[in-house]
Protein backbone atom coordinates (compact mmCIF):
# COMPACT_ATOMS: atom_id res chain seq x y z
CA UNK A 1 0.00 0.00 0.00
CA UNK A 2 1.40 3.62 -1.00
CA UNK A 3 2.03 5.13 1.80
CA UNK A 4 -0.34 8.42 0.79
CA UNK A 5 -3.14 5.70 0.58
CA UNK A 6 -2.23 4.49 3.99
CA UNK A 7 -1.84 7.71 5.61
CA UNK A 8 -5.54 8.58 4.10
CA UNK A 9 -6.43 5.43 6.42
CA UNK A 10 -4.83 6.19 9.48
CA UNK A 11 -7.43 9.10 10.46
CA UNK A 12 -10.50 6.92 9.97
CA UNK A 13 -9.24 4.15 11.64
CA UNK A 14 -8.11 6.56 14.50
CA UNK A 15 -11.68 8.08 14.75
CA UNK A 16 -13.43 4.82 14.66
CA UNK A 17 -11.47 3.94 17.58
CA UNK A 18 -11.80 7.24 18.94
CA UNK A 19 -15.46 6.92 17.99
CA UNK A 20 -15.41 4.14 20.33
CA UNK A 21 -13.96 5.54 22.90
CA UNK A 22 -15.82 8.90 23.22
CA UNK A 23 -18.95 6.49 23.18
CA UNK A 24 -17.64 4.45 26.30
CA UNK A 25 -16.45 8.29 28.14
CA UNK A 26 -20.06 10.01 27.12
CA UNK A 27 -21.92 6.72 28.84
CA UNK A 28 -19.63 6.89 31.74
CA UNK A 29 -19.93 10.51 31.57
CA UNK A 30 -23.98 10.67 31.91
CA UNK A 31 -23.71 7.89 34.40
CA UNK A 32 -21.96 10.08 36.90
CA UNK A 33 -23.74 13.09 35.69
CA UNK A 34 -26.46 11.28 36.77
CA UNK A 35 -24.92 9.60 40.25
CA UNK A 36 -24.08 13.56 41.15
CA UNK A 37 -27.57 14.27 40.73
CA UNK A 38 -28.57 11.77 42.94
CA UNK A 39 -25.54 12.38 45.83
CA UNK A 40 -26.84 16.23 45.69
CA UNK A 41 -30.76 14.82 45.87
CA UNK A 42 -29.69 12.70 48.79
CA UNK A 43 -27.74 15.92 50.44
CA UNK A 44 -30.52 18.31 49.81
CA UNK A 45 -32.96 15.68 51.75
CA UNK A 46 -30.81 14.99 54.70
CA UNK A 47 -30.21 18.64 54.96
CA UNK A 48 -34.21 19.29 54.78
CA UNK A 49 -34.76 16.61 57.55
CA UNK A 50 -33.04 18.28 59.87
CA UNK A 51 -33.03 22.03 58.87
CA UNK A 52 -34.88 23.71 56.13
CA UNK A 53 -33.19 27.40 56.64
CA UNK A 54 -30.07 26.24 55.59
CA UNK A 55 -28.75 25.45 52.22
CA UNK A 56 -26.89 23.40 50.31
CA UNK A 57 -23.80 25.97 49.98
CA UNK A 58 -24.00 26.82 53.90
CA UNK A 59 -23.90 23.29 54.75
CA UNK A 60 -21.02 22.60 52.28
CA UNK A 61 -19.36 25.52 54.77
CA UNK A 62 -20.49 24.18 57.93
CA UNK A 63 -19.01 20.39 57.06
CA UNK A 64 -15.17 21.85 55.86
CA UNK A 65 -15.46 23.95 59.10
CA UNK A 66 -16.69 20.59 60.97
CA UNK A 67 -13.05 18.83 59.08
CA UNK A 68 -10.71 21.45 59.90
CA UNK A 69 -11.48 24.13 62.53
CA UNK A 70 -10.34 26.30 63.61
CA UNK A 71 -10.33 28.27 60.36
CA UNK A 72 -9.32 31.63 59.02
CA UNK A 73 -12.53 33.30 56.85
CA UNK A 74 -9.71 33.63 54.00
CA UNK A 75 -9.17 30.24 53.88
CA UNK A 76 -12.32 28.89 54.25
CA UNK A 77 -13.60 31.15 51.47
CA UNK A 78 -10.40 29.62 49.10
CA UNK A 79 -11.76 25.84 49.79
CA UNK A 80 -15.17 26.83 48.66
CA UNK A 81 -14.06 28.83 45.76
CA UNK A 82 -15.90 31.93 46.53
CA UNK A 83 -14.91 35.53 47.07
CA UNK A 84 -13.95 36.37 50.32
CA UNK A 85 -17.20 38.37 50.60
CA UNK A 86 -19.15 36.02 50.09
CA UNK A 87 -18.02 34.06 52.55
CA UNK A 88 -18.17 36.27 54.79
CA UNK A 89 -22.23 36.92 53.58
CA UNK A 90 -22.45 33.07 54.31
CA UNK A 91 -20.97 32.69 57.85
CA UNK A 92 -22.91 35.90 58.38
CA UNK A 93 -25.98 34.10 58.25
CA UNK A 94 -24.40 30.84 59.95
CA UNK A 95 -23.53 33.20 62.62
CA UNK A 96 -27.18 34.68 62.96
CA UNK A 97 -28.50 30.87 62.99
CA UNK A 98 -26.28 30.21 65.74
CA UNK A 99 -24.26 27.52 63.80
CA UNK A 100 -20.87 29.23 63.51
CA UNK A 101 -18.59 30.91 66.05
CA UNK A 102 -16.59 33.68 64.44
CA UNK A 103 -13.65 35.73 66.33
CA UNK A 104 -11.06 38.10 65.93
CA UNK A 105 -7.68 36.08 66.14
CA UNK A 106 -6.29 37.24 69.01
CA UNK A 107 -2.47 36.45 67.57
CA UNK A 108 -3.63 38.68 64.54
CA UNK A 109 -6.81 41.02 64.43
CA UNK A 110 -6.73 41.33 61.20
CA UNK A 111 -7.93 38.01 60.45
CA UNK A 112 -10.81 36.14 61.74
CA UNK A 113 -11.05 32.93 63.05
CA UNK A 114 -14.25 30.49 62.62
CA UNK A 115 -15.26 27.29 64.06
CA UNK A 116 -18.58 25.67 64.64
CA UNK A 117 -21.09 26.07 67.45
CA UNK A 118 -22.24 23.24 69.63
CA UNK A 119 -25.40 23.51 67.43
CA UNK A 120 -23.49 23.89 63.97
CA UNK A 121 -21.62 20.79 65.41
CA UNK A 122 -25.12 19.00 65.86
CA UNK A 123 -26.65 19.94 62.71
CA UNK A 124 -23.35 18.58 60.66
CA UNK A 125 -23.48 15.42 62.23
CA UNK A 126 -27.08 14.95 62.00
CA UNK A 127 -27.12 15.59 58.52
CA UNK A 128 -24.18 13.42 57.52
CA UNK A 129 -25.55 11.13 59.65
CA UNK A 130 -29.22 11.05 57.56
CA UNK A 131 -27.36 11.38 54.37
CA UNK A 132 -24.96 8.21 54.92
CA UNK A 133 -27.88 6.16 56.28
CA UNK A 134 -30.12 6.90 53.08
CA UNK A 135 -26.73 6.26 50.90
CA UNK A 136 -26.27 2.38 52.68
CA UNK A 137 -30.16 1.90 52.15
CA UNK A 138 -29.59 2.80 48.56
CA UNK A 139 -26.46 0.57 47.81
CA UNK A 140 -28.15 -2.47 50.19
CA UNK A 141 -30.66 -2.30 47.34
CA UNK A 142 -27.72 -3.36 44.84
CA UNK A 143 -26.97 -7.17 44.18
CA UNK A 144 -23.48 -7.69 45.84
CA UNK A 145 -21.63 -8.17 42.51
CA UNK A 146 -22.94 -4.62 41.60
CA UNK A 147 -21.91 -3.38 45.20
CA UNK A 148 -18.69 -4.38 45.01
CA UNK A 149 -17.91 -3.25 41.91
CA UNK A 150 -18.81 0.65 42.99
CA UNK A 151 -15.69 0.40 45.10
CA UNK A 152 -12.85 0.30 42.69
CA UNK A 153 -14.89 2.51 40.28
CA UNK A 154 -15.45 5.29 42.06
CA UNK A 155 -12.33 5.15 43.97
CA UNK A 156 -10.61 5.05 40.62
CA UNK A 157 -12.56 8.36 39.23
CA UNK A 158 -11.62 9.95 42.84
CA UNK A 159 -7.69 9.07 42.14
CA UNK A 160 -8.10 10.11 38.24
CA UNK A 161 -9.53 13.81 39.23
CA UNK A 162 -6.46 14.09 41.09
CA UNK A 163 -6.13 17.91 42.42
CA UNK A 164 -10.18 18.62 41.78
CA UNK A 165 -10.95 15.56 44.39
CA UNK A 166 -8.87 17.33 47.11
CA UNK A 167 -9.94 16.98 50.79
CA UNK A 168 -10.99 20.25 52.54
CA UNK A 169 -8.56 19.91 55.20
CA UNK A 170 -5.53 18.93 52.70
CA UNK A 171 -6.37 22.13 50.80
CA UNK A 172 -6.82 23.96 54.08
CA UNK A 173 -2.86 22.84 54.94
CA UNK A 174 -1.95 24.11 51.36
CA UNK A 175 -3.33 27.12 51.83
CA UNK A 176 -2.01 27.60 55.20
CA UNK A 177 -5.65 28.71 56.66
CA UNK A 178 -5.22 26.59 59.30
CA UNK A 179 -4.69 28.54 62.52
CA UNK A 180 -2.85 27.14 65.90
CA UNK A 181 -6.41 27.44 68.66
CA UNK A 182 -6.14 30.88 69.76
CA UNK A 183 -9.52 30.49 70.82
CA UNK A 184 -8.83 27.20 72.92
CA UNK A 185 -11.53 24.52 72.61
CA UNK A 186 -14.67 26.12 73.94
CA UNK A 187 -13.86 29.43 71.70
CA UNK A 188 -13.20 31.39 74.67
CA UNK A 189 -9.49 31.30 75.88
CA UNK A 190 -7.14 34.23 74.65
CA UNK A 191 -10.19 36.91 74.21
CA UNK A 192 -9.23 38.25 77.62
Amino acid sequence: MPIDEAASQKPSVRSAAWSELDEVAEEVTVAVMAASRLVIAVSARALAAIDDTVTLPQLRALVVLESCEPLKLAALATTLDVNPSTAMRMVDKLEAAGLVDRRTNPASRREVVLRLSAAGRAMVEQVLAHRRAEIRTLVGRLPAEQRAGLVPALRALVQAAGELAVDPFDEVRRIGGLVEDPLGSDGRAGLG
